[in-house]
């Protein structure tokens, strides 16, 4: 299984494009997104191609292969519009015999973890800053932003198969990789 990880969207057609086209090159089972997928946030300027209604479309588009959580920038309201799950805190994936705790990071991050067991990861976004650890025996996965890269780091996204984990630019290079 190939799985395909995207954080931080914040309502951008222009990056979401991107993005969606690497997923269908990649041939990924399934589209990860780790939230903040419509709004653009009050700390954050309104992104290249601000476009929610557009981006909603997009993915809904692909709403039978996503898997989704919740962000600091989802609503109630962006679950009326989205045609899939959006509104969990975090998600459990089973994949090759480890837990993958899927969270937005506002909430669960390498500061405050939930209860996993070694070899466990928990994949997030939330900071824009991308990371590939790992802490005692517990995976610390950030995708970045495919939008709003912090600290100088690019846009990025991430793919899951067959255990390595690997964080890539949009334009397909390899920024960070780990195997888990």
């Amino acid at each position: 299984m190939k799985l395909f990880f995207i954080s931080d969207i914040h309502g951008s057609s222009y990056y979401l494009k991107k993005a969606l086209d690497i997923f269908e090159k990649e041939q990924c089972n399934y589209l990860v997104i780790l939230g903040d997928q419509l709004y653009h946030g009050a700390r954050n300027p309104l992104p290249k191609d601000y476009n929610p209604k557009e981006v909603t479309e997009m993915l809904n588009s692909h709403k039978d292969k996503i898997i989704a959580v919740r962000g600091n920038c989802e609503s109630e309201v962006d679950q009326m519009v989205i045609k899939y799950p959006t509104m969990s805190d975090y998600s459990i994936v089973l994949y090759e015999g480890r837990r993958l705790f899927l969270t937005h990071g506002h909430i669960y991050n390498r500061d405050n973890l939930p209860n996993l067991s070694s070899g466990d990861a928990i994949i997030h976004g939330h900071t824009h800053v991308p990371v590939a650890e790992k802490q005692d025996s517990i995976f610390i996965i950030n995708l970045g932003s495919i939008t709003f890269p912090k600290e100088n780091t690019p846009h990025c996204y991430g793919i899951l198969e067959k255990n390595t984990f690997t964080i890539k630019t949009l334009e397909g290079e390899v920024y960070k990789e780990i195997e888990l």
